[in-house]
């Protein structure tokens, strides 16, 4: 696991490295990690805990099979804070793991790239949940969101880039980001840390 040295080459992603290694678990559970993802979208951490827990208490406790999710009822979905956005996410993401018959073993057998055009075709999935997906849930450790705001902030504070020009930005990212290949997953999380210290 010795991600650093590699990454270490990169002399400005170097100075956000600190001591301690990050380890990427598999969490098992793939629908139900995708239903959590939209029931957080723009709220607060805290607040999206406490959702995802009275989502989980109508099914006694126990995450649900997708078919039990499209089972329920948009008015109970919404009565424990979703909106009707959200609902009708939800129930999108039971009904496309139904239909395409989604498993945890399905998907650990699929690349990135594979798993992205598959995902991203559920409406209220998008690129970068799917990516989020495939670092924390899959515990891939080759993943680089390039869309995601912390490590656009981090890399333009690094790497000195010029975030008028977004479509120029993101290019140079994906350049930069291509030397830390494969292991661009523990590079975003040292990002996300850099940026947030």
């Amino acid at each position: 696991m010795d991600y650093v040295s590699h990454l270490r080459k990169d002399k400005k992603l170097a100075k956000t490295i600190g001591e301690e290694l990050h380890e990427l678990v598999l969490h098992p559970n793939i629908p139900v990690r995708m239903m959590a993802s939209i029931i957080s979208q723009q709220l607060s951490t805290k607040v999206a805990k406490v959702i995802f827990k009275r989502f989980l208490e109508l099914y006694q406790g126990k995450e649900p099979k997708p078919k039990q999710v499209l089972d329920t009822p948009g008015t109970t979905l919404r009565s424990i804070g979703l909106s009707n956005a959200k609902v009708s996410y939800v129930h999108n993401v039971a009904a496309f793991c139904i239909e395409n018959k989604i498993t945890d073993k399905k998907l650990l057998a699929m690349t990135n790239e594979e798993i992205i055009d598959l995902l991203i075709q559920i409406k209220g999935i998008g690129k970068w949940s799917v990516e989020m997906l495939l670092m924390f849930t899959l515990g891939r450790e080759d993943v680089f969101a390039v869309d995601d705001l912390g490590i656009q902030q981090a890399m333009i504070q690094l790497y000195k880039l010029d975030p008028a020009d977004k479509k120029g930005m993101k290019e140079k990212m994906l350049k930069i980001s291509a030397k830390w290949s494969p292991y661009r997953t523990y590079a975003c999380l040292h990002l996300w840390k850099y940026k947030d210290a």
